[in-house]
């Protein structure tokens, strides 16, 4: 059965509540049923989510092992001059900063979108990141080699030459990206089967091969598949709305007769199951 807390709500109640809540940034606290601002309990990625037993969990996610918002306090406290690629809202940054030792000279991040752009901006400032409007898909607005460590979570793609370009000769990349076929089930239940270009287009080894290509050196990768669950149909509207690349165009009026099936499906058998995947990857530019 669904969540006692959400099984006797109405699928317009749960909608609009999926509806409401701000998309911003990359703070996923309120899926565990929390209203923090910064999330910071789900950056530090334990082995599972975890949550009080009094909160309503409306989504699940398993964390990948190697805890990647620690791992980049450490790098961090390595590096001089560090630029961080499509912070969202700066959270994952900001935390990694707050655990790190020794904090770089020099902290850069960049943003394309607007509403997360501010956001970053805000909550960066005391930790005196600069943060650079950079539209996704445009060249890097730095110098060559301007970097020791480069990193991200979750970038839309990894602009492999670019990277390479402003890191300088053994700096490195440390990153964690989403891997092929993310929440395919979920995807594909309001998309259909999809063609195998876009199921695999962020295969691992092929991101090893175009990293080498463009000069870097992969010295770890790592990939992991995860368990999702998501209780209730507002957490998959929310979903749907800040992830928006995985329905491109996802409006609540146009999925509408999917949500109603989907809302009695996790009323009657429980949770709808999907699994993500992600992996680490960490590359030097040659010298």
């Amino acid at each position: 059965m669904g969540h006692p807390h959400s099984r006797h709500r109405s699928f317009d109640d749960l909608v609009a509540e999926g509806a409401a809540v701000p998309t911003e940034g990359w703070d996923f606290s309120w899926f565990e049923g929390r209203d923090t601002v910064q999330g910071r309990d789900t950056i530090q990625e334990p082995a599972t989510t975890s949550v009080r037993a009094t909160t309503r969990v409306r989504a699940t996610e398993a964390r990948p092992s190697w805890g990647y918002a620690v791992s980049l306090a450490q790098k961090l406290a390595g590096a001089t001059a560090a630029l961080d690629l499509q912070t969202g809202g700066g959270e994952v940054l900001d935390f990694a900063l707050g655990r790190a030792p020794k904090a770089p000279v020099l902290t850069v991040a960049t943003e394309g979108w607007a509403p997360n752009l501010a956001k970053a901006a805000a909550l960066l400032r005391s930790r005196g990141v600069a943060v650079v409007a950079s539209p996704e898909p445009d060249p890097l607005p730095f110098a060559d080699g301007a970097f020791d460590l480069v990193s991200s979570r979750h970038p839309v793609r990894a602009h492999w030459t670019e990277i390479a370009r402003v890191l300088e000769p053994g700096g490195c990349y440390f990153a964690q990206h989403v891997g092929p076929h993310s929440v395919v089930e979920l995807v594909e239940y309001f998309l259909g089967p999809q063609p195998e270009e876009v199921r695999n287009g962020r295969d691992p080894e092929r991101e090893r091969a175009d990293a080498e290509a463009a000069g870097l050196e992969v010295v770890d990768l790592r990939a992991e598949e995860l368990r999702m669950e998501f209780h209730d149909i507002a957490a998959v509207v929310h979903f749907l709305r800040k992830v928006i690349w995985m329905v491109p165009g996802f409006t609540v009026e146009a999925y509408e007769s999917q949500l109603r099936s989907l809302h009695q499906r996790i009323q009657d058998e429980g949770p709808f199951v999907a699994h993500s995947t992600r992996h680490l990857i960490e590359a030097r530019k040659l010298d």
